[in-house]
């Protein structure tokens, strides 16, 4: 049974000032989120990335395709309205953070676990005064509430539009640590992911790749690109 979409109407598509941001508009008239509010952007480079993926639409709509809009249209339906809880959803990662959980070994895996992911630990603490404790095995280790509490000012820091990316980088990494360096510029995105992703890479090594998780984990991949480039425009 074939799914119905909506198709293009417009012919143009611009950006103009809106109140307290941007807008974008079709044939003159604004485009709104699924929630009928006014797809307001925070910055011209948002507008702008929005703008493009309606102007690339060909025929139907596809939100697939169109991961800034999507994005946009979270963070005015969703997040904001739901601020508090987000923001919790998402510092409650560091009570289980994936960076604090080591392999029992063997001795290569624990060394790539060690390299990668002790000096991601001692930046947290350098910046936001936040040291968590390291445990082997998945018994849950108790991490100091100073911590927890340092590392959730900084994601409550957020504007929804921000959070709404911090959500998605949090995540697909399963590391608020990870998540919140991905919003460094001082740090390459690709080498976050994959120092996300050492377990994983680690066990294909063992036993090689299965051809439908490696999919899947190019479309995690891409959609944390998507997230890092998203939270890079709520700045400019």
């Amino acid at each position: 049974m074939s799914v119905w979409r909506p198709k293009r109407f417009w012919k143009s598509v611009s950006v103009q000032p809106a109140e307290e941001g941007f807008g974008v508009a079709l044939d003159g008239r604004p485009v709104r989120t699924p929630a009928k509010a006014a797809l307001v952007l925070p910055t011209r480079a948002l507008a702008e990335a929005v703008a493009e993926e309606w102007q690339r639409v060909e025929d139907e709509i596809r939100p697939e395709t169109m991961p800034v809009t999507r994005r946009a249209n979270a963070a005015i339906d969703k997040v904001a309205p739901q601020f508090d809880e987000v923001a919790e959803m998402i510092a409650a990662y560091g009570g289980s953070d994936l960076l604090c959980y080591r392999a029992e070994g063997p001795r290569e895996l624990t060394d790539a676990q060690a390299r990668g992911w002790d000096p991601l630990l001692d930046w947290a603490e350098a910046t936001f005064g936040a040291r968590l404790a390291v445990t082997q095995g998945v018994v849950p280790v108790a991490q100091a509430e100073t911590a927890l509490e340092r590392l959730r000012a900084e994601v409550r820091a957020c504007s929804a539009f921000q959070l709404t990316a911090l959500h998605d980088l949090v995540a697909l990494t399963g590391s608020l640590v990870l998540g919140l360096a991905a919003t460094r510029p001082e740090f390459d995105p690709e080498e976050l992911w994959a120092l996300s992703r050492i377990d994983e890479e680690w066990q294909i090594a063992q036993w090689g790749e299965d051809e439908e998780a490696a999919q899947a984990a190019a479309l995690r991949k891409a959609d944390f690109l998507s997230a890092r480039k998203f939270w890079g425009m709520c700045g400019q």
